[in-house]
């Protein structure tokens, strides 16, 4: 049993489609269903409040929640149907017998017949599916008998009988659907061979047919009878366009064990989805700490005897995403294309769905440790010497070179650090110069913190590209910082960012946590900035008129614009109400000033 609490689980489950397994505190499975949306359907049973005591009963029961990621709903339908015929859980009523639905069998029988039916019989017959809608068998058995004829009746077509005469041919062998068997005009053997193309056609397999019905219309064409090889062209492109795959059951694909991994820094994710007769009958996800640095393919070596150990699987063969060393009688396949492929790609979306909720389990559960996984990932990524435990980004504003500010904003530990945000009021710099603002503000901030005795941070990123970058770089260098924080600019165009030095950026994944944490950083000092600028000039707008009045400063204007909310409203007012607010001497020369 997992033990990750159901709440956690319930916060960290995908909203794709896929399969839900319910297990109780002992590990025994207890539900199994399937759902659009993994995270909604999941949750309504631990949210809703439910009608039937059977629900209540179950979800009270849960102690831990397993699931598999599948691409479309039609997947989700044949691996619930699956799993539950495989383990038959207690609490899945519906699908616990075979009835649930349709499948094609060819009945052991002599002069076989070939039907659709919801109830699995174990006489010998053969069962093709199930399929997940009746339009498809209607539609393959329609191709089937248009391409074969086959008897229909459930007549017992022994020798013995056929050879005493006991059936004459009904209708369908006046109509052409049936050769006539049941009176000895069909040969077993020629009977035979059609169940056998008919078969192949079942399982996807369509080139004999295809190759006999081509002779065949090309043999009419010769005899100028071109009606019937239009029927038989006709055949050939339903055939053609006629294709029902699944990555969940493909009868070509049998008995099968498939593997993938995804890791990081300290964990490996190894997927493993076991496939019985064509249809994916487990899936399993283990999370393993790396202790050495292990290759993935090392992971992968070990994941693959400890799983196919502990479920016992006797499969002969391996899909994988690469090449590994396992005993030799087990064959190991790397798939290019087609259905193998997807099954491999469907069980490394697995495992990196996996990863994403053990992240956000970790979060919620071990905030330390995905801390330290993050720290990890960002000095690998910006090739830092230490992790960047402590960030400072910079970033300028100014409209026109009017009011021009600059921001500092703090990140500790990958998270803001609103206490130690900063804001500066360009001092030397006349006109709107971001790379004198820039090297003013870096040279102030750091100056600062050496005379207080404060720690430095580890890195230092700068909004721009390389000219704001080397403005900074000369504030660190007059400090004699240079080498000791590390500093990098990050453009605003394609994420480019910039070393010292160096004329060629670096890219990182658009989906890399260390982007995405230097771009909140980034956006973070652009908000702070803008804010503030915008709040500076629009006090000098709007106090510009009062602090013109002699005797009359900021702290006035501003005391009396936020009783009276505007200067016309000053204006109008009377000396006793502006006395009362910033006392009389003043009050004086703010109404002389207007009157």
């Amino acid at each position: 049993m997992s033990t990750t609490s159901v709440e956690i689980l319930l916060q960290t489950l995908p909203n794709g489609p896929g399969v839900y397994q319910f297990y109780d505190k002992d590990g025994k499975i207890l539900y199994v269903g399937k759902a659009k949306n993994l995270k909604k359907r999941v949750s309504s049973y631990f949210y809703k409040k439910h009608e039937y005591g059977k629900t209540r009963v179950l979800v009270k029961k849960v102690a831990d929640i397993k699931h598999i990621v599948v691409p479309t709903e039609t997947d989700a339908l044949l691996l619930e149907n699956n799993l539950i015929k495989k383990y038959q859980p207690r609490y899945n009523v519906l699908l616990k017998d075979d009835k649930s639905y349709p499948w094609i069998c060819i009945k052991k029988e002599r002069f076989p017949r070939i039907f659709s039916t919801r109830r699995v019989i174990k006489d010998g017959s053969e069962y093709f599916g199930p399929y997940t809608s009746m339009k498809t068998i209607r539609t393959l058995l329609e191709l089937i008998k248009g391409l074969y004829p086959l008897r229909t009746c459930n007549y017992d077509l022994s020798e013995a009988k056929i050879t005493a005469g006991k059936y004459k041919v009904c209708l369908e062998y006046h109509l052409g659907n049936c050769k006539g068997p049941c009176e000895g005009l069909q040969s077993e053997g020629e009977y035979e061979a059609q169940v056998r193309a008919i078969r192949e056609i079942i399982k996807g397999n369509f080139k004999d047919s295809l190759q006999s019905f081509r002779a065949r219309m090309k043999a009419f064409a010769d005899d100028m009878q071109f009606e019937e090889a239009q029927k038989i062209k006709e055949k050939i492109e339903i055939l053609e366009n006629y294709q029902a795959k699944s990555t969940i059951v493909n009868p070509k694909i049998s008995n099968v064990d498939v593997f993938s991994v995804v890791s990081d820094e300290s964990y490996g994710y190894v997927n493993f989805l076991q496939l019985s007769y064509g249809a994916i009958i487990r899936a399993h996800t283990i999370e393993m700490k790396k202790k050495l640095q292990e290759t993935d393919e090392e992971l992968l070596e070990l994941a693959i005897t400890e799983i196919r150990q502990r479920f016992h699987s006797q499969s002969r063969e391996v899909y994988v995403p690469f090449p590994v060393k396992v005993p030799a009688d087990i064959k190991v396949t790397v798939p290019k294309l087609g259905d193998k492929r997807r099954l491999v790609e469907l069980s490394e979306r697995n495992a990196r769905f996996y990863r994403q909720e053990r992240f956000k389990q970790v979060k919620i559960t071990d905030p330390d440790r995905h801390v330290n996984r993050i720290m990890t990932q960002m000095k690998q990524d910006l090739r830092l010497k230490q992790e960047p435990r402590h960030i400072e980004c910079f970033d300028n504003s100014n409209i026109q070179g009017t009011n021009p500010v600059a921001a500092c904003v703090v990140f500790k530990d990958g998270k803001p650090s609103k206490k130690d945000y900063r804001h500066f009021n360009i001092k030397t710099v006349e006109g709107p110069d971001d790379f004198a603002s820039m090297e003013e503000v870096v040279f102030r901030r750091y100056k600062r913190l050496l005379e207080e005795g404060q720690s430095l941070p580890q890195l230092t990123v700068i909004d721009g590209g390389k000219g704001q970058l080397s403005s900074a770089l000369k504030s660190l260098e007059v400090l004699g910082l240079r080498g000791k924080i590390a500093i990098v600019g990050i453009a605003k165009r394609l994420e480019e960012i910039y070393y010292p030095g160096d004329s060629v950026p670096l890219y990182l994944d658009k989906k890399s946590e260390t982007l995405k944490i230097l771009q909140h950083l980034r956006n973070e000092a652009h908000r702070f900035g803008i804010t503030f600028h915008r709040n500076k000039r629009s006090n000098a707008a709007i106090g510009s008129e009062l602090t013109n009045i002699e005797g009359v400063g900021q702290k006035t204007a501003e005391e009396l614009l936020k009783e009276f909310r505007s200067v016309k409203r000053v204006k109008e007012a009377g000396l006793e109400e502006i006395s009362g607010v910033i006392g009389e001497a003043k009050a004086r020369k703010v109404y002389d000033y207007f009157h």
